[in-house]
């Protein structure tokens, strides 16, 4: 698949996640959603490289380093945002969450030696820009409370922990490991994670039969995680993790769309601005590197 193919499956299939999350609340603790939510993914996965007889098997070494993507992309990032919206409204953890274009540009040149391209750093300024006014109302209900404050300090870190997650990510990448295989292990040690910190704060494993519940289970595993990580990752080899982490300032701009054509949500003028800003961005940070 293209880049562009790999960019256009990972945003529009998160952009819809945000829907569907909704069928996930309610008798289930978001935790154990999350836990079971990877758990099956990573079942999907290991079935499906099993029947197609690609080799699972990998070094001691390559397991602590898939363990560690898996313990910061799928576990604490994940346990990070989950939390951090008993706080906050989902469209204030997307605004600080697209930091991470941010971050992740830091961390390429931190860890890898990567200069910053200031394209980068330009598209990155304008695309958090237009996330912010998408979700201008939003911003303007926060308050001083320490609640608040303590669901952005949360935000903040899910966004760190995901960011060194990518670095981790890239790290794995570099060592020419197979993204299918890497994210079915990965998955796995990441859903045992979430499912330890669920059973450490004393939630209940409980599991919700219903029809609704069942059905926005499996499209998360099996499209919300095993697909969109899957193209996401393999983006993040060929383009790197800076350009490729723009793909959380496009998300938002999706599920503005669907939460238009679903929830009958009314666009104001700073939505039209915002989401004009978040295309001029995608443009710049996804142009071509120069030679």
């Amino acid at each position: 698949m293209s880049n562009l193919g790999l960019y256009s499956v990972a945003v529009v299939i998160w952009g819809s996640t945000w829907l569907v999350i909704k069928f996930q609340l309610g008798v289930v603790s978001p935790l154990v959603s999350v836990a079971w939510r990877f758990a099956l993914a990573a079942l999907m996965l290991l079935a499906y490289c099993a029947l197609r007889g690609r080799p699972l098997r990998f070094s001691v070494r390559d397991h602590l380093w898939i363990a560690l993507q898996g313990v910061l992309l799928f576990g604490v990032n994940y346990a990070g945002v989950y939390l951090s919206e008993q706080f906050l409204t989902s469209g204030l953890v997307a605004v600080v969450f697209s930091i991470v274009v941010f971050m992740n540009a830091v961390g390429m040149r931190l860890f890898f030696s990567q200069p910053i391209r200031p394209a980068t750093i330009v598209a990155a300024i304008v695309g958090v820009a237009g996330v912010a006014l998408v979700f201008w109302p939003e911003m303007l209900r926060f308050s001083n409370s320490g609640e608040q404050y303590h669901g952005v300090a949360l935000a903040l870190g899910a966004t760190a922990v995901a960011s060194l997650g990518n670095m981790v990510a890239t790290r794995i990448h570099r060592r020419a490991l197979p993204v299918l295989q890497i994210n079915a292990w990965s998955m796995l040690y990441g859903a045992l994670f979430i499912a330890a910190v669920a059973l450490a704060g004393g939630q209940r494993f409980a599991f919700d039969f219903s029809w609704p519940y069942i059905a926005s289970l499996i499209y998360l595993s099996l499209f919300g995680s095993a697909v969109a990580f899957g193209a996401y990752l393999t983006l993040m080899r060929r383009i790197g993790a800076d350009r490729a982490s723009y793909i959380a300032v496009a998300i938002p701009v999706v599920a503005l769309l669907l939460s238009t054509a679903f929830e009958q949500l009314r666009w104001q003028p700073e939505t039209f601005i915002g989401v004009a800003l978040c295309l001029a961005g995608n443009g710049l940070m996804l142009q071509r590197r120069p030679a």
